[in-house]
């Protein structure tokens, strides 16, 4: 017997009609034997917006019943918004989330519950365990013994200036994993490993909007997770994709892009500053005020990833196409469809550019991940 886990990208839902966004995704989804992907938002009644929290949306809390009728089984709160609106709708979404039957990973009432994993024993008896951490950090947005929020794998950032005799000139940018964070992972995966078959971790990470560019410290994260007892890697945040790759055989996938995420744009946020500054990491990005989709036109291509699972292994890995259009609903995309092939071309260009070892073969179920020879 084959089980099927799928992941896929952040989830924000902002429209009067939350299962609008799964319309297209629903029956995928519904048939897997685990479906996962990463929450963006909050689903609470009300709450008070912290200082630090940049995009910031309040969902209302049957968001967390649409997420349920779309098939997913495991939510991710691990992110950079986890706590936008505060202590209340913090608690408020997890219980949202709870209550409608979908198991929670990544935050907490503490750091204990934070990294607590999901276990889920599958019909042929495969034990899973998930869990799941952020990098992308606002301060204070991490839990501690004592104070809510998601399991933090902070990294440090270290500018080197290239040419020392001119100033201004652009310098290297090193990041490293901060080591007690780096150490309670490992210790988060060895002990799940110990009483699962198989483990998957999330992570919410990365460098966003900037094509195909992997940070120095998400390669060690993997490492570590890897050597520690992961069996996969789930990346998400960057808004784009960006390539895969296998650790000791294991796969990596950097970024699951977006996959139901709404956001509006007006000309007041279009002529901000904090708008200009990122739009200019990415590629191509033009504001649409009557679009639902207001990401750079690299984000269009996402995918969800797709794991068949047997007998407590990981027996095939790849992952489903899919194109995102104006209205923000996510759409799978067959070989038939030119999408399908802009999608898997896409990956193809920026995993050889970030010198990742993955290739990709468009197979009958899904586009295969393999190690480049």
């Amino acid at each position: 017997m084959t089980h099927v886990l799928l992941a896929a990208g952040d989830l924000a839902p902002d429209r009067d009609d939350y299962d609008e966004s799964f319309v297209a995704t629903r029956d995928v989804l519904t048939a897997a034997d685990i479906a996962f992907a990463q929450l963006e938002t909050s689903f609470a009644t009300k709450g008070v917006r912290l200082p630090q929290a940049r995009h910031a949306v309040l969902a209302r809390p049957d968001g967390a019943d649409a997420l349920a009728r779309a098939g997913f089984d495991v939510i991710s709160m691990a992110g950079n918004h986890v706590l936008d609106w505060g202590n209340d709708a913090f608690f408020e979404t997890r219980d949202n989330l709870a209550r409608a039957g979908l198991h929670v990973v990544g935050a907490g009432a503490n750091i204990a519950e934070a990294r607590r994993p999901v276990r889920i024993t599958l019909g042929d008896g495969t034990r899973v365990a998930i869990l799941a951490y952020s990098s992308i950090l606002p301060h204070s947005y991490w839990a501690d013994e004592r104070r809510p929020g998601c399991a933090p794998m902070r990294a440090h950032t270290v500018y080197e200036q290239i040419e020392h005799d001119q100033p201004g000139t652009p310098a290297r940018i090193h990041t490293y994993p901060h080591r007690e964070d780096l150490a309670a992972m490992e210790a988060d995966v060895r002990a799940a490993k110990a009483e699962a078959d198989l483990v998957f971790v999330s992570m919410h990470w990365g460098i966003h909007f900037v094509r195909a560019a992997i940070a120095d410290y998400q390669r060690d994260v993997a490492r570590a997770a890897i050597a520690a007892g992961a069996d996969a890697i789930l990346g998400g945040h960057a808004h784009i994709l960006k390539g895969c790759e296998w650790i000791d055989g294991k796969p990596v996938f950097h970024s699951l892009c977006n996959f139901a995420t709404d956001l509006r744009m007006d000309p007041v946020h279009a002529a901000s500053k904090s708008f200009n500054e990122i739009r200019v990491l990415a590629e191509e990005w033009e504001p649409d005020f009557d679009s639902l989709y207001n990401f750079p036109k690299a984000s269009r291509l996402s995918m969800v990833a797709r794991f068949e699972i047997a007998n407590g292994r990981i027996e095939r890995t790849g992952f489903l196409p899919v194109y995102i259009d104006r209205d923000a609903v996510p759409r799978f995309v067959g070989r038939d469809d030119p999408r399908h092939a802009e999608v898997v071309d896409y990956m193809t260009a920026i995993t050889d550019e970030a010198g990742l070892n993955a290739r990709y073969v468009v197979g009958d179920a899904m586009v295969e991940l393999e190690q480049a020879a």
